[in-house]
């Protein structure tokens, strides 16, 4: 969704919220802009109260728009906001993007999320005399605000909101319906920021005479590592001195801040030509922080020092008396997610009934939560998010919890939603993602999974003490192997230097690999544009073979040996209608080689927890064939990193 920034200090405002917007720029880049409250405003003078500048495209065409003003000094302002835009309500435009004002310019307002009523609440302003000048939602938010600060409302914090701003806000949010964070400043009170936030993440950066807002952390974290999560239906006041946190009834709320300990140099390219390359090559550590995080390992005898991982322990997160009996009591494990972490779902699912010998049912979030689903106290309910703050994710969530399930977490951000309204949490330790399309993410939300389908097969006696260390030390060499995979990757960027033309790819695979795809094939989509398409091998002659042509391309995902010769009868049949191929195989045996156009290796070991390993090559491919086709890989058209909204 959009990115928000915010800012009220000591500094001058422009050039901070610029570069606070530049970390924000995955999150939305139709459009960007700011507003700073005027530092050399008075009521006698002819200068904006409110100084607004915004510009249709990336942030550096904002950047040239305002470069002139920047050098003269003629954006001067200690407070302000600013936005770059993913447009749901209007198209992408120099008009509708963010800030909006109301028709004084008295207030200015950014918005991440989407005003349901927007409709309504525009005709009932229309009907006011009031004139709009975007297609927005938000700038329904601006006019509503205006109102209740000129026209007053009784009862919201004082005894009337007219000319006090935050009981305007506090009046203005009962009469939204929908997602949004907000953040607000108005001409008359020209030392703070006000912020709202409903469903749509917002953090509050803590600095010294200084304070932040921001949509994610990043942002911040050149000026600090202090921050609030803003909870749901709070609202915050910051001045540069203190920030005053309040909760949905306007009262006061006193939290400790959150320290955030990330690397800055993590949410840097790094010397890598995109954050995407840069987080494919991440995937080693993060897999191994991510295991580490949980497993246990007996001490060798000499010097003690690391042995063979002998258990998983999540007793960091949870109380592990409860957690067993959950595990113990469970009749089912469901899995929902949207996009990737759903992909991910469904290869926990081969892994959870493999594993643990439990029946599992996968769900795209979106629709688990409006079929009215059967749920069980005793159903072991997974939520996996990235952001913690998926939309969709969260509704099933909430609808899970309402029924009686107990509720798993995976996500990456500590202090999320998701992570709140969970019973118990497990991180993927991937640091800071910010190329739009997933990839360490996704690999490290399968480690999660994986774990947590050795624990719930060991905790059950489904699988032997032996059987589980032996998995555990599998799962243990996989960041050695995908660094192996980065090492000989020259093989796949000369293969996508032949194929990124082709206007047709089909992904393969059968079982664990058949998951996988899935996933394989979302990334080529989101990132280079091509059409591409994934299904279980076996249903190839069921229809989409009748598409298969010279312009095709099949990529094989094959890491089970047992399915290795129906995979290459698969491979020719598409082959003898013309279509390039590619194997991306753990396979030592030459199977594949009189067969494919090229075949991709990766190391072989237990070819159940090999979905972590095939899908690199694949992150590689797409990411070369969008770099190849002119696109920015970071950036993907239509698409931004955190859906906050249906």
């Amino acid at each position: 969704m959009c990115g928000i920034v915010g800012y009220v200090g000591e500094k001058e405002a422009t050039p901070v919220l610029i570069n606070s917007l530049k970390k924000l720029e995955y999150r939305g880049y139709d459009s960007s802009g700011i507003a700073v409250i005027n530092s050399a405003w008075n009521e006698d003078s002819s200068d904006e109260a409110i100084i607004v500048r915004k510009c249709k495209g990336a942030i550096k065409f904002l950047e040239e728009k305002i470069e002139a003003e920047l050098v003269k000094g003629a954006i001067n302002g200690k407070v302000g906001i600013a936005h770059t835009r993913w447009a749901t309500h209007g198209e992408p435009s120099d008009l509708n993007a963010h800030p909006h004002t109301d028709v004084s310019g008295t207030i200015a307002v950014v918005h991440n999320g989407i005003i349901e009523n927007y409709g309504e609440l525009k005709a009932w302003l229309q009907s006011r005399g009031v004139v709009f000048k975007s297609q927005t939602d938000t700038e329904v938010i601006a006019h509503l605000l205006n109102y209740f600060y000129t026209q007053g409302a009784e009862g919201v914090r004082s005894e009337n909101t007219r000319g006090d701003i935050f009981a305007s806000v506090h009046a203005a949010r009962q009469k939204l319906v929908g997602s949004y964070a907000l953040g607000v400043i108005c001409k008359d009170f020209p030392d703070r920021l006000i912020c709202v936030r409903k469903e749509s993440p917002l953090i509050i950066g803590l600095g010294q005479n200084e304070n932040f807002i921001a949509s994610d952390v990043p942002a911040v974290l050149e000026y600090t590592r202090e921050v609030y999560f803003l909870e749901q239906d709070e609202m915050a006041v910051l001045y540069n001195d203190h920030v005053d946190l309040f909760n949905a009834y306007a009262e006061k709320v006193v939290r400790q801040p959150f320290h955030v300990d990330w690397d800055i140099s993590s949410a840097e390219k790094g010397g890598y030509a995109h954050f995407m390359l840069k987080e494919i090559h991440e995937q080693p550590k993060a897999l191994h922080d991510t295991l580490k995080a949980h497993l246990v390992t007996e001490k060798s005898a000499s010097g003690g020092k690391e042995g063979k991982p002998v258990a998983l322990s999540f007793s960091d997160e949870i109380n592990d008396a409860d957690f067993k009996k959950m595990i113990q009591n469970a009749k089912r494990i469901v899995i929902t997610a949207c996009g990737t972490a759903y992909h991910a779902g469904v290869v926990g699912k081969y892994a959870f009934e493999k594993f643990a010998r439990l029946p599992t049912n996968v769900d795209v979030a979106s629709e688990f939560r409006y079929r009215d689903p059967i749920l069980d106290k005793d159903d072991v309910f997974i939520v996996v998010s990235q952001s913690g703050e998926t939309a969709d994710t969260l509704a099933a969530l909430r609808l899970a919890k309402s029924r009686g399930a107990k509720i798993i977490a995976i996500t990456n951000c500590v202090g999320s939603t998701v992570s709140r309204e969970s019973d118990y949490v497990i991180y993927t330790l991937a640091g800071p993602e910010i190329a739009v399309a997933s990839t360490k993410a996704y690999t490290t939300q399968l480690m999660c999974l994986y774990m947590l389908a050795l624990c719930f097969g060991s905790e059950r006696g489904v699988l032997s003490r032996a059987e589980f260390e032996r998995l555990l030390t599998e799962l243990e060499s996989i960041s050695d192997k995908a660094q192996n995979i980065l090492d000989n990757k020259t093989e796949i960027q000369k293969f996508a230097s032949k194929q990124f033309n082709k206007s047709k790819i089909f992904y393969i695979g059968r079982q664990f690999d058949s998951a996988n795809s899935l996933e394989s094939a979302m990334k080529l989509k989101e990132d280079s544009y091509m059409h591409c398409e994934a299904f279980a091998a076996g249903e190839l002659k069921h229809g989409p073979i009748a598409l298969v042509d010279k312009d095709t391309l099949v990529i094989a995902i094959a890491t089970e040996p047992s399915l290795y010769e129906k995979l290459a009868s698969n491979i020719i049949e598409v082959k003898s209608r013309g279509a390039a191929t590619m194997v991306i195989t753990s396979d030592t045996s030459g199977a594949f080689d009189s067969c494919c156009d090229s075949v991709i290796q990766i190391p072989s070991g237990e070819s159940a927890l090999e979905s972590m390993l095939s899908v690199i090559p694949a992150q590689l491919f797409a990411y070369y064939c969008s770099v190849l086709r002119g696109n920015d890989p970071d950036k993907p058209r239509n698409l931004a990193k955190s859906v906050t909204v249906e």
